[in-house]
């Protein structure tokens, strides 16, 4: 079994084994981590899936009172510390913008992670932000997808992008892949938040490759109910194609499947 928790609102999915835990939406429950077990707040209750589980995190159980307010501890606690940490980075004048700071009360250790177009000299800022946050203070420089999984960011469709949410892990995403899609080749037009391309290119691609290569290319000849045609375009989410008829001219659409180089495909398929 397996369910999903944040750490704050809107925050990024993270999934957990909920053992012998039955948790249900809202409630809190405790995560493992490198600093020990934190409350969270389960966005998706337990349910089973058919994929391999093994090594997700177990549950520690639910969150106490006490717990929670640990972590409103916490936020307070990163809140003064992201405040204090822009501050002296606008009193050095330094080219970078601070996103998300980890206080890490257990270790005593702070993480910074920041965003810059080019190296920083940080040594100074350093010293000064040891001295003032009263930790030793580690500086992370992040990309800028990473920047928007840290600080999240609203996608083109409206939702809380997914590198934000649930997207854990980046896989490659081409030029390409937009091309196979029929989408303009307009950066401003598949470009995210982050300024690189939709990572969301890549969740419909294999759909689009399975139907190319099974439907008639485009200035295919095809026989068709409606008669003889030319393919002049696909509806690949349809199911489709459109074809200019021989006879008038006229364009029709038709199913893949009712064309006769793809009713020949699917045939061989099916046997």
């Amino acid at each position: 079994m397996l369910c999903a928790v944040v750490f704050t609102k809107n925050g990024q999915l993270f999934y957990a084994d909920p053992g012998e835990l039955r948790p249900e939406v809202g409630q809190a429950v405790l995560y493992p981590t490198e600093q020990g077990p934190i409350a969270a707040t389960v966005i998706w209750a337990a349910e089973y899936s058919s994929e391999e589980t093994e090594g997700f995190p177990v549950l520690q159980g639910l969150a106490t009172e006490v717990d929670t307010e640990t972590v409103e501890e916490l936020r307070k606690v990163k809140a003064r510390t992201l405040v204090a940490t822009r501050r002296l980075v606008r009193i050095h004048s330094l080219p970078m913008k601070i996103l998300a700071v980890d206080p890490q009360l257990t270790t005593g250790k702070t993480v910074v992670y920041y965003s810059s177009p080019e190296t920083v000299d940080f040594r100074s800022l350093l010293r000064d932000l040891s001295s003032t946050l009263k930790a030793r203070v580690e500086l992370r420089q992040v990309t800028d997808r990473d920047a928007v999984k840290v600080t999240g960011a609203i996608g083109s469709c409206g939702r809380d992008t997914c590198c934000s949410t649930f997207l854990r892990d980046y896989e490659p995403v081409t030029l390409a892949m937009a091309r196979d899609q029929d989408l303009p080749a307009n950066p401003m037009r598949i470009s995210g938040a982050c300024g690189r391309l939709m990572c969301c290119l890549k969740y419909e691609h294999p759909f689009y490759n399975e139907f190319k290569s099974t439907a008639p290319a485009i200035g295919e000849r095809v026989d068709s109910p409606a008669g003889e045609g030319i393919v002049v375009g696909h509806n690949v989410l349809e199911d489709s194609v459109v074809l200019k008829l021989a006879a008038d001219g006229s364009r029709e659409v038709c199913s893949k499947a009712s064309v006769c180089g793809a009713r020949k495909a699917y045939n061989t398929r099916s046997h």
